[in-house]
């Protein structure tokens, strides 16, 4: 078994310090900026990549940041560790009964707010794909339907952080967006279980679409119900035998990788399992919030900027920046997701003010979109212009939506917004 030397010991646990710090410091930069701290660690990867450390000194770079080697395999290893977690901290926030009460308004944003900027970015990159940088011709479809779920997705995370900064969390409009967001998730993840399935469709190695498309829904639903029961049953066996809380921190890693291994296995990635499985643990009513809060302590803490300085170690961002891309990118994130969120929240019966603020909020892209990316990226399915124009688009709408909001918000009646669920 090749192991790991000398050399390459001292220079991951260094790598691993460093992409820490950075992140960290970075991170502490944009909250102080009144920015989620993921944009800072994201652009902490920007500074220990090509585009800065690496162009500055191309030697330092490479001795600390091999891309090639047993250590850079390891590392590799770290990030996609992290990329499963991050997925299963995700799934976690995800309440199934706040879809269930708010009914059909959740219903009508979640819907428009999901096709329309679905079938535009689909329609767009589908009929100009040199634009966009299809990589792959035969890949046509498959490729607008990734930039068609790309912009259709909402950051959960991020929108939650929005909404508390904002004071509006508990109120009527906040729940709303919050259970619109997760029925996102769920339906967003499974269209990009049908891409992952359809990309490796020529393996013989793997199972066909068909039976790929049928074990990942039955592996859903397994999950939510009798999975879901199981696991809310070992709950109280687990915190009143074992130690607490190292007892429910390994029963929730070890069931997490589980999931993941088996959708790794059936044709989609890992951290479709790991999501699904968060859904399922952290709906249960045996799993209390101080538990919540160390697993997400524990992710977001060591894991989670692992997973977003990496990106910017591979990339050039400035050599990548393709403008027109990004406008392009920018301007269907905005026109679809907005618009069609707030048609849903007028449908709902809202106010218009409210209704445009409910866009907005949808609006909100993150962690989900640039993992979609990274795993795009690394099928080949995606070039790195795009990769970085997805990563700025997701930055810009971070950046925009809390006083795009806050503004719209300004001269609502806020006693009328305070009807918790």
């Amino acid at each position: 078994m090749e192991k790991l030397n000398h050399h390459e010991i001292i220079n991951l646990l260094l790598q691993l310090s460093i992409m820490l710090v950075a992140a960290r410091l970075m991170a502490e930069m944009f909250r102080k900026l009144k920015q989620p701290g993921v944009v800072g660690e994201i652009l902490a990867g920007v500074v220990l990549g090509p585009t800065l450390l690496g162009a500055i000194s191309p030697e330092l770079f490479a001795d600390i940041f091999p891309m090639e080697g047993t250590s850079a395999t390891v590392l590799d290893g770290f990030v996609q560790i992290a990329v499963v977690l991050l997925l299963f901290i995700a799934g976690l926030e995800v309440e199934l009964h706040l879809v269930v009460e708010q009914g059909k308004r959740a219903v009508y944003v979640s819907l428009l707010s999901l096709f329309a900027p679905l079938g535009l970015g689909f329609i767009g990159s589908y009929a100009f794909p040199e634009f966009f940088g299809i990589v792959n011709e035969d890949q046509r479809f498959v490729f607008a339907l990734f930039i068609g779920t790309t912009l259709s997705i909402t950051a959960l995370p991020v929108i939650a952080r929005v909404l508390m900064d904002l004071d509006i969390f508990k109120t009527r409009m906040g729940m709303l967006i919050i259970a619109s967001a997760m029925i996102i998730d769920i339906l967003g993840w499974l269209i990009f279980s049908v891409i992952l399935s359809m990309l490796d469709g020529g393996n013989p190695e793997k199972l066909s679409i068909g039976h790929t498309i049928g074990l990942t829904l039955g592996f859903t639903l397994f999950m939510l119900t009798i999975g879901r029961g199981i696991i809310d049953r070992i709950l109280p066996w687990v915190n009143k035998r074992l130690a607490w809380p190292g007892g429910l921190l390994s029963l929730s890693m070890a069931v997490c990788f589980i999931s993941a291994a088996f959708t790794e296995y059936i044709g989609i990635h890992a951290i479709f399992g790991a999501f699904i499985t968060g859904i399922a643990l952290g709906d249960s009513a045996n799993l209390s919030e101080k538990a919540k809060e160390i697993v997400h302590q524990f992710v977001n803490n060591i894991f989670a900027p692992l997973f977003f300085v990496s990106i910017g170690l591979h990339i050039n961002f400035i050599a990548s920046f393709n403008l027109p891309l990004v406008l392009a990118l920018i301007v269907l994130a905005f026109l679809g997701k907005v618009s069609g969120a707030a048609m849903g929240a007028r449908m709902g019966g809202m106010a218009k003010r409210e209704s445009w603020a409910v866009g907005f909020g949808m609006n909100t892209h993150g962690t989900l979109e640039v993992i979609l990316g990274t795993i795009a990226l690394e099928a080949g399915l995606i070039d790195k212009e795009l990769f970085v124009a997805i990563v700025v688009m997701v930055i810009v709408t971070i950046v925009l939506s809390a006083p795009t909001m806050k503004n719209l918000l300004a001269k609502t009646n806020k006693t009328r917004m305070i009807r918790k669920r």
